[in-house]
């Protein structure tokens, strides 16, 4: 049996989407601080500057994530109304 998705809820969608690039975004948190201890040990304001913004990675992430995926939603359901939307085969397991 096909279906399609024809819309999708944009708020919805945003928010997961903002939910999970956050998550990810904790990856350069991890990365952030060793970066920050070290510039702080060596004086270097280079270094401190790029902990910083690794360390809010996760906040800049998710906000980009969010504009981007609205600006796609809106687009995706524009564009589902005039060619049909993404097509997959379902079938009913035991």
């Amino acid at each position: 049996m096909k279906k399609q998705i024809v819309r999708v809820s944009i708020l919805q969608s945003s928010k997961i989407v903002t939910v999970l690039y956050t998550l990810l975004g904790c990856l350069y948190t991890l990365i952030g601080i060793p970066v920050l201890i070290i510039g702080a040990m060596k004086g270097d304001t280079g270094l401190e500057l790029m902990g910083g913004f690794y360390l809010f990675g996760p906040v800049f992430m998710g906000l980009i994530g969010f504009i981007f995926f609205v600006i796609f939603a809106a687009i995706y359901n524009l564009a589902a109304n005039l060619v049909g939307g993404f097509e997959f085969e379902v079938r009913d397991v035991a």
